[in-house]
């Protein structure tokens, strides 16, 4: 179990009984559920590019941002 999934039922213990269900039936349906869309191997590799990118540091600059935001009219 990961940390982050003891941190959500620890808080989840402290959470009233219908709360708790409620947190139960939606963890249920989460470990149950088939994922509804799947990146395709082009979609991955281009975010391990994107991430490795991100850890040298690329990042985009504030202009280059500007820009695609006005690309699509934002």
């Amino acid at each position: 179990m990961t940390k982050l999934l003891e941190k959500g039922i620890e808080a989840a213990r402290a959470l009233s009984p219908d709360r708790q269900d409620m947190a139960g039936e939606l963890l249920l349906q989460l470990a149950e559920a088939e994922p509804q869309y799947r990146l395709t191997p082009e979609q991955i590799e281009d975010v391990r590019l994107a991430l490795a990118e991100a850890d040298r540091g690329e990042f985009a600059t504030d202009s280059e941002v500007r820009e695609a935001w006005k690309k699509f009219g934002l």
